[in-house]
């Protein structure tokens, strides 16, 4: 076990603890002030796809999809097609997914298994390593060195059950400084021997309404009233490791892990909340039909106002038989949720945005999860390439 890990764990179940009792929450300085224009000029738009999403570290795959040697998954991530395999060593690697001889698409989205990789218009092969292995006619095509013709590799790092690609293959950053030790925490949730039980898509508003939406909990017993809102608190506590962010609340029963050895507090009752990864990424627990997690994977859509959201509903074990009915209804819940509720006001709010009745937009003092995204993005925003490493190692812009 990592002992530090889990020390940290206890803390913030030790610092909910002490909320509860007190009733309070942590609070920013102030009341936090985003111009509504971030979330509607086109232009802004583009530099946020081009300096955020194509120069910062994605989660593009779980480990739990590709469990073994030949697994592939084949997306687009940021108007990029992307292909990700597992190795016959074991290694997980990523390509642009894009044939070095016309450019066109090696492979169809999806996930599946091959151990080559032909392109559906020439037959140019590849293999799992991005080798290229195989011409068509390569007599009458002409001499070319296969050596220098492969797919072209994107950084590609498999920790915590989770797999980051990075879109820039000649962009060098320091992922453990992008991580700040946030793996850590992620790695004791195990995702990686996790069940996939279910995937979908859900299109939303503007990337950045949607992911406000995954830091607020002071929305919950209003928006969700009907749903799950009467059941969670609605006032948040927020830890950053760098530009992520774990978000739970003040909760009372901590209070029955007191008087046993911190050693033995079990991480399943630790690891409860919401867990952010910077700029797309939220892990939500639940407990219904068996312990699990809704893993969202927000993307910028192709216009200012669009987004999509992967979901998938990844348990930690494959449900029994009496147990497949929640794990469904939960899914169905969640998607549900997301789509009518949140993503249907997001939406609306584009809209009612656009029309110029409000110069800024409005983050409380009690939503610092909020205030702490927005700082990233100006901040990445306003960093050159070579400033990146120091952009994501200048600490909590919050203070």
């Amino acid at each position: 076990m990592n002992d530090l890990a889990h020390k940290q764990l206890v803390q913030m179940a030790q610092r909910s603890l002490a909320h509860a009792r007190a009733g309070t929450i942590d609070q920013t300085d102030g009341v936090g002030r985003v111009p509504a224009a971030n979330y509607l000029d086109p232009d802004r738009f583009e530099r946020e796809v081009d300096r955020i999403f194509r120069r910062t570290p994605l989660v593009l795959a779980l480990s739990a999809e590709l469990p073994a040697p030949g697994c592939y998954k084949a997306l687009e991530a940021a108007g990029r097609p992307v292909l990700i395999v597992r190795g016959p060593d074991g290694t997980v690697r990523s390509f642009f997914n894009t044939c070095s001889h016309r450019g066109a698409q090696v492979v169809a989205e999806g996930t599946g298994k091959a151990r080559r990789f032909s392109c559906p218009y020439h037959a140019w092969t590849y293999d799992a390593q991005g080798a290229l292995v195989g011409i068509l006619a390569p007599d009458d095509f002409g001499e070319v060195d296969r050596a220098c013709h492969g797919l072209t590799a994107l950084p590609t790092h498999e920790r915590a059950g989770l797999v980051w690609v990075g879109l820039r293959p000649d962009l060098d950053l320091d992922f453990g400084g992008f991580l700040a030790g946030y793996d850590a925490l992620l790695e004791r949730f195990g995702f990686e021997t996790w069940h996939v039980f279910g995937q979908r898509e859900v299109a939303g508003p503007n990337w950045k309404i949607a992911y406000d939406g995954y830091l607020d909990l002071y929305h919950l017993p209003i928006l969700h009233k009907d749903t799950f809102g009467p059941d969670f608190p609605n006032r948040p506590l927020y830890t950053a490791w760098g530009p992520h962010q774990r978000m739970d609340g003040p909760n009372p029963s901590h209070a029955k892990l007191e008087g046993t050895p911190e050693a033995d507090w079990p991480e399943a009752r630790l690891l409860t909340g919401v867990w952010t990864i910077f700029p797309h990424v939220s892990i939500a627990t639940f407990e219904t039909g068996g312990r699990a997690v809704l893993v969202s994977q927000l993307f910028p859509g192709e216009t200012v106002g669009t987004s999509i959201t992967r979901q998938t509903y990844l348990m930690e074990r494959a449900p029994a038989d009496d147990e497949r009915a929640g794990a469904e209804q939960m899914f169905e819940l969640l998607g549900h949720v997301v789509r009518e509720e949140d993503y249907a006001t997001g939406l609306r709010q584009q809209r009612a945005l656009a029309t110029g009745a409000l110069d800024e937009v409005l983050f409380g003092r009690n939503e610092g999860g909020g205030q702490r995204f927005h700082a990233w993005v100006e901040r990445l925003l306003e960093a050159d390439d070579e400033d990146l490493d120091a952009a994501f190692a200048a600490g909590d812009p919050l203070g």
